[in-house]
């Protein structure tokens, strides 16, 4: 058997990785500026999140959740506590697709709707509802689409409110940054009168803070610059550092009752162990904070540079707009400079490094950034 052939593959394996490096079978050292698309939040290998992972899976590594499971309260405190959201509850799954599907579920059995408002260029995952909600024909498949999805310009609230007026949406979905489509960020502005109107037509706000969150752009998460407080709030990638873990932070008015939703693996002993382990150093470490200090200085130092043409971005979640082609440019950082960077459309550049990045570090990046633009 063969794999299905699905992906784009460049012709390197890491087999080892510490810190903000990865290497090849050869010993070839990498700089990590892409931590796996925004999974590795604290480091590869990190030695307290080995040990914790280690350790777990020695004494249980799974059983269901017809259990108690102490881990999974001990990570509703811990994220509750460091996130500024411990009146919420928590609900655990798997990933970040899953995260954004039972919280539009709860959207929708709480206002007894069915319809979704979403964002051109949105990216939420590639699940039924989730893809149905993610602005791009191309990975929707004929079965997922959907009458119950309308999409708006992000940054238009006269469109957001010409469509909430009607009362027919249950939820109103949005990325604290969008991601995939290249590093845009709604306005602060925009997000306050966000939270307005869907409070004034009984929608529920839903944050898709999958990529933007988990301290990447300087808050716990993105939304948190705006000083708004969403309905629903869903998280995964650096949730466990690289192993899979999503959940979805829950309002205290929504009401729970058994069977509404489930889930085999999610909150498993392995996947709590690890994001208490992550947990754990983003506050021993001060990681959060890191990531804002960081992400100004390579911000700072990006928007001086000649041949690019626009840097966006929050923290450690940046898009570089070059004028040429970024794939060709992102190949050459590879293979020429050994540096991992992401990609988003033609020309867009995307970094989403460990939140332990440095400031060294962050500037040996700048120099081999800046030799192969030049």
């Amino acid at each position: 058997m063969q794999l299905f052939d699905v992906y784009s593959l460049y012709p390197i394996e890491p087999v080892r990785g510490a810190g903000n490096f990865v290497y090849d079978a050869d010993g070839t050292e990498y700089l990590d500026l892409y931590g796996g698309h925004a999974v590795i939040s604290i480091g590869h290998a990190h030695p307290e999140y080995v040990r914790a992972v280690g350790e777990q899976a020695a004494r249980l590594g799974f059983y269901s959740n017809s259990v108690e499971n102490s881990l999974q309260r001990e990570l509703a405190e811990r994220l509750g506590r460091l996130s500024g959201y411990d009146d919420y509850r928590l609900f655990l799954c798997n990933s970040g697709a899953e995260a954004n599907e039972n919280a539009l579920k709860l959207a929708s059995f709480h206002t007894g709707r069915a319809k979704v408002l979403a964002f051109s260029k949105a990216f939420h995952g590639r699940t039924s509802g989730a893809v149905a909600a993610t602005d791009n024909p191309a990975i929707s498949a004929p079965f997922n689409r959907t009458p119950n999805v309308e999409f708006v310009p992000l940054n238009d609230i006269e469109a957001v409110r010409a469509k909430l007026a009607t009362r027919e949406f249950a939820a109103v979905l949005i990325e604290g940054i969008q991601g995939v489509a290249g590093i845009h960020c709604p306005s602060d502005e925009f997000l306050r009168q966000l939270r307005e109107e869907a409070t004034a037509t009984g929608t529920q706000l839903v944050l898709d803070e999958i990529q933007s969150g988990y301290g990447r752009t300087g808050h716990f998460f993105a939304h948190q610059h705006a000083g708004i407080r969403p309905d629903l709030i869903t998280t995964a990638k650096g949730m466990g550092n690289g192993f899979p873990i999503g959940g979805v932070l829950i309002a205290p008015h929504f009401e729970a009752r058994p069977g509404m939703l489930g889930t085999t693996f999610g909150g498993n002993h392995l996947a709590c162990a690890a994001a208490i382990a992550v947990l754990k150093v983003m506050e021993n470490e001060r990681l959060v904070e890191n990531a804002a200090a960081v992400g100004e200085y390579l911000l700072g130092e990006l928007r001086g540079i000649p041949g690019i043409r626009e840097v966006r971005g929050r923290g450690l979640m940046i898009g570089i707009e070059l004028d040429g082609s970024g794939p060709e440019f992102r190949r050459r950082l590879l293979f020429e400079r050994h540096v991992f960077t992401g990609g988003a459309g033609p020309a867009t550049v995307r970094l989403l490094p460990a939140l332990s990045l440095t400031r060294e570090l962050a500037g040996e990046f700048l120099a081999r950034f800046r030799e192969t633009l030049g």
